[in-house]
């Protein structure tokens, strides 16, 4: 993986037509890099309408629908343990894209998180997504905690 993109769901949406272009222009195609795309939408407007799925470009999506909150609020779908293995699982699966675009609604929160922890995850420095925005803790913390369980289990197999 060359790169991990932040973005908005309006950014997200432009990156990925990018990569379009009508049967026969394929010339025209602005972008040709490969990328899978992990789809962080709301839970309780029940996501944004629609959904990435393969192409020619896009190995694989993911879409998760939880709800940018770092505890219990009454009604609320918080980020669990079960969507952090599902991620991370993507994120392996996915290695090989050369882009992993990641993101929410406005880019700033859950997608933060999860492309910090994902920059950490292939050993690289996350810093930035911290001094720069406001990660939500949550997935942050919930995403650190599975794979340091999952890396420990793969271990324990050996």
């Amino acid at each position: 993986m060359k790169r991990i993109l932040l973005r908005s769901v309006f950014e997200a949406f432009d990156y990925v037509m990018d990569h379009y272009a009508p049967y026969g222009m394929g010339d025209m195609v602005q972008r040709d890099d490969t990328y899978a795309v992990i789809s962080i939408q709301d839970a309780q407007s029940d996501g944004f309408g629609f959904e990435f799925t393969e192409s020619r470009y896009c190995r694989e999506a993911l879409t998760l629908r939880f709800d940018d909150v770092e505890s219990d609020v009454p009604g609320a779908v918080p980020f669990s343990e079960a969507m952090a293995e599902e991620m991370i699982r993507f994120i392996l699966r996915n290695r090989e894209a050369e882009t992993l675009l990641i993101h929410c609604y406005a880019g700033q929160s859950r997608s933060r998180a999860a492309a910090a922890f994902a920059v950490k995850m292939f050993g690289k420095d996350d810093s930035a997504y911290f001094q720069n925005g406001r990660p939500n803790r949550l997935v942050y913390e919930t995403l650190e905690k599975k794979w340091a369980e999952m890396k420990k289990a793969s271990a324990g197999g050996r």
